[in-house]
């Protein structure tokens, strides 16, 4: 059963990754298929980005929550971390939201949601969080992923997997975008 779920979950949470890349390394074929339906309803290619990343979020949400389900064997997971790591989860978890929180700011919808390389004018930004870190908002990710799952799921032997998983996927993801 384990090996199920991972690879379900594998291929669930990959599809974010894959069209970001899609998005970044082939514009003109996005832009195309942006002129089709059903993402013309969308709106221009930006917007359409903008509008699968809330649907990405929704089925990263369903997984994760799914995964403490499930592994949990409780249809209300409640946290399993001890005082210690559950600071420490929160602390991960904040870390994550002020990351992200700061490349929104920074860079706009338009430049976080691919507008440079869709045709828009995005401006380079050095400053924070830019100064700092060269994938900040993947780094914010994965620091609210951890946080989560040492949260809910630590200390289970399960809890480890799912943040090794989607760590991969940044990595992947931060190597091949640009």
């Amino acid at each position: 059963m384990l090996l199920t779920a991972l690879v379900l979950c594998a291929l669930l949470l990959s599809l974010e990754r894959i069209t970001y890349y899609a998005v970044a390394n082939h514009p003109e074929r996005w832009y195309a298929l942006c002129q089709r339906p059903p993402l013309a309803s969308l709106g221009p290619p930006v917007d359409v980005v903008h509008k699968l990343f809330y649907g990405f979020k929704v089925i990263q949400g369903v997984v994760f929550l799914g995964w403490c389900v499930v592994m949990g064997g409780s249809w209300l997971p409640l946290p399993t971390a001890g005082p210690l790591m559950l600071g420490m989860g929160a602390v991960l978890v904040g870390m994550g939201l002020f990351l992200n929180a700061s490349v929104f700011a920074r860079l706009g919808r338009v430049g976080v949601f691919y507008g440079s390389e869709l045709g828009h004018r995005v401006p380079w930004i050095e400053g924070f969080p830019f100064s700092v870190l060269k994938h900040p908002q993947y780094i914010g990710a994965l620091a609210l992923i951890w946080g989560f799952f040492i949260i809910m799921r630590y200390p289970n032997p399960d809890w480890v997997y799912l943040p090794l998983l989607e760590t991969a996927l940044y990595l992947w993801g931060a190597r091949h975008e640009p």
